[in-house]
C-alpha cells in the first residue's frame, strides 16, 4: 500500500512515506534504489502518491523554476497546482480523464506539502487543505490515520506519530 504522512507537534512538522512501488502486481520496494516519494525544493517538502512518473515529471518540473514557489496558504498552492497540471499536461503528456462526473480535469495525484507555514494536502482536483495535526494519502491512508489518531495524544514527537502511521 502506497502511504505518505505529515505530522505537526509541539510546533515541529515532519513528512514520511513508504517506499512500496509496484507495477501491476509486481512490488518492487526494497530492491529500487529511486523509490522516494518526498521531493525537497526550496523550503518545501512535497510527498506525492500516483503513477512512479509523476516523481520524475515534478522533479523535472520543479528544477525548472527559476524561483521557489511560495506554497505559504491554499490559495498559493492551488495557483501552482494550476500552472503544474497544465505542465503536466503540456509537457509530460498527462492524460487528464478520470471520472467523467468531475467538474474538472484530474492530475492524477495527490501530495503533502511540509513548510514552516503547516501541513497542506493537496488533492487530484486540485483542492487544498490545510491540517492543523496530521494527514495522509495513498492506499494505506486509513490504516495510517487511525494510527495516528490513536498515538496523536499519548506520543510527544511528530517523528513517532508519523511512524506509527507508515507502520500501520
Amino acid at each position: 500500500m502506497s502511504t505518505i504522512v505529515a505530522v505537526k507537534k509541539n510546533g515541529i512538522a515532519v513528512i514520511g512515506a513508504d517506499t512500496l512501488t509496484k507495477f501491476g502486481s509486481m512490488k518492487q520496494g526494497d530492491i529500487l534504489e529511486n523509490n522516494t516519494k518526498i521531493i525537497m525544493f526550496g523550503v518545501n517538502f512535497l510527498a506525492y502518491v500516483g503513477d512512479c512518473a509523476f516523481g520524475h515529471a515534478l522533479r523535472t518540473y520543479l528544477a525548472k523554476l527559476k524561483t521557489s514557489p511560495s506554497l505559504s496558504n491554499p490559495d498559493k498552492i492551488f495557483e501552482f497546482s494550476c500552472k503544474l497540471h497544465k505542465k503536466l499536461k503540456e509537457d509530460f503528456y498527462l492524460r487528464p480523464e478520470e471520472d467523467e462526473d468531475d467538474d474538472f480535469e484530474s492530475s492524477r495525484f495527490e501530495s503533502l506539502i511540509v513548510n514552516r507555514h503547516g501541513i497542506f494536502g493537496l488533492y487530484s482536483l486540485r483542492s487544498v487543505d490545510e491540517y492543523s495535526k496530521f494527514f495522509s494519502f495513498g492506499s494505506g491512508s486509513r490504516y495510517a490515520l487511525g494510527a495516528m489518531q490513536t498515538v496523536y495524544g499519548k506520543y510527544d514527537s511528530a517523528e513517532d506519530i508519523a511512524k506509527a502511521g507508515l507502520e500501520a
